[in-house]
């Protein structure tokens, strides 16, 4: 009797502690910061960004070679992005209230005083688009009109007045001034999968259409070269995958800059002076960076990156240096910066990860399968280390259905794992990031053959 009670106690103490283990690891998980949206100063001595190490989402600035960073902001409210004045004077930023849809827009000073809001601070919707080259203007997008639109206005700082500069008849935003500030550019969404980029003269409202096409277009990006003369986009009119572009401001011929037959281009910067883009492409869910000589046209292979995902890319005002958010499935997003002249690739800020062993994490795997019709997808396949097969396995799919799993960190997939549970995340028809073919063709079907299939990769 007794030898079974001390038995019942033992075995009762050992679930406890495994359930207590269990719950502790999957709220350190949880508790796994991220850095992100980087800003420069002008001198590009320090940079802007946000991170939820307080708890949530804030300003911070830190030095551009790294260092202890400084709080800016702390509301109650989540910051969304941020974005560093070419003056030097304010931060602009998003704030979701209450974590809601009617994001309102603010400055304050790099010092954290100052602050106001330039948005109504109704139940309106707003979107943080873009400075002015001078940093006299900022362009926003708001359903303030007529609450079924976002529409793009400018707010003069000096003044504290706010301008309507054009109806986007839907969504869309302001991508760009010139240098003069008598033009923009305006991308608009015409359909699910389809959008234009057009040059609006501010002064007499007329536009000019640079992306016509006929069915489904993507064009982005949309920054004007500094005589105004041309406009850089990414744009996959007449191609299967979108590719760094130009075409005249004045409308005409798309001149295709860089493409790869494997690859999309998922982002691209240019630099003040015009002379150079940084471009990523996106290779099977996984980031490459370019360089571009928009004077030469000369491609450039960058650096080899530390982990799979690169965005957010931002110069510094004399172009020597560029930031980037970098993340991967074992790597919390943090803020990283290349020196172009030295080739030195380093990282800025640290992300907290308390009680998280970053390099016990597990990275994914890349698995290709057959649909029934014989098209090739693939997904990422997080396999728990010694698990016995076969095992417990979790299906996630993405949402969109035109979005796409990428190998970012994702606590809640590490924290299945961690537990023996492995997980696979499929790119189904319809997902973006490989080609517009692909995603056109938007079902998801399994029959007999596609369940097979599906089986042997979950099996692997």
């Amino acid at each position: 009797m007794r030898s079974t009670l001390l038995l019942f106690v033992l075995t009762r103490t050992l679930c406890l502690t495994a359930a207590d283990e269990l719950e502790t690891s999957v709220a350190l998980m949880a508790k796994v910061a991220s850095c992100g949206s980087p800003s420069f100063s002008p001198d590009g001595k320090r940079i802007a960004f946000i991170t939820n190490m307080s708890g949530t989402p804030q300003i911070w600035t830190v030095a551009a070679d790294g260092g202890w960073p400084i709080q800016v902001t702390a509301l109650e409210d989540p910051v969304g992005t941020v974005k560093w004045s070419p003056d030097g004077n304010w931060l602009a930023f998003s704030v979701a209230p209450g974590g809601g849809m009617n994001q309102q827009v603010y400055l304050v000073r790099p010092d954290g005083t100052g602050m106001r809001r330039i948005t109504d601070g109704g139940r309106e919707s707003n979107a943080l688009d873009v400075w002015s080259h001078d940093g006299k203007w900022l362009a926003w997008t708001s359903n303030r009109k007529n609450g079924r639109s976002m529409d793009a206005y400018s707010y003069a700082v000096a003044t504290t007045e706010s301008s309507h500069v054009a109806d986007l008849q839907g969504v869309g935003r302001l991508t760009d001034f010139s240098r003069d500030r008598k033009y923009a550019v305006i991308a608009r969404l015409r359909s699910r999968g389809s959008n234009n980029l057009f040059v609006r003269n501010l002064q007499t409202g007329n536009e000019v259409l640079l992306t016509p096409h006929e069915g489904p277009g993507s064009f982005s990006v949309g920054t004007l070269s500094p005589d105004g003369s041309t406009v850089y986009m990414s744009s996959n009119k007449d191609r299967d995958k979108s590719a760094f572009a130009k075409v005249s401001a004045l409308g005409g011929p798309i001149t295709i800059l860089a493409s790869r037959d494997d690859a999309e281009l998922q982002f691209a910067e240019i630099t003040e002076d015009g002379r150079t883009a940084a471009i990523v492409w996106n290779v099977s869910g996984r980031s490459e960076l370019d360089f571009v000589n928009l004077i030469t046209s000369e491609l450039t292979h960058g650096p080899k990156l530390p982990v799979e995902l690169i965005g957010d890319l931002t110069f510094t005002k004399d172009g020597r240096l560029l930031a980037m958010v970098a993340s991967g499935a074992a790597a919390p997003a943090n803020v990283w910066v290349l020196n172009r002249e030295s080739g030195r690739l380093f990282q800025v800020t640290d992300s907290p990860h308390a009680g998280i062993d970053l390099s016990s994490l597990i990275r994914p795997d890349l698995v290709r399968f057959k649909a029934h019709d014989g098209l090739e997808l693939s997904g990422w396949l997080y396999r728990p280390r010694a698990a016995a097969k076969p095992g417990p396995v979790v299906l996630s799919f993405h949402g969109g259905p035109e979005g796409q799993e990428l190998p970012f960190f994702r606590n809640d997939y590490q924290a299945l794992v961690a537990r023996g549970i492995a997980v696979f995340a499929p790119n189904v028809r319809g997902s973006s990031g490989f080609a517009r073919s692909l995603s056109i063709s938007i079902m998801v079907s399994f029959d007999s053959t596609g369940s097979k299939t599906l089986s042997h990769v979950l099996s692997m």
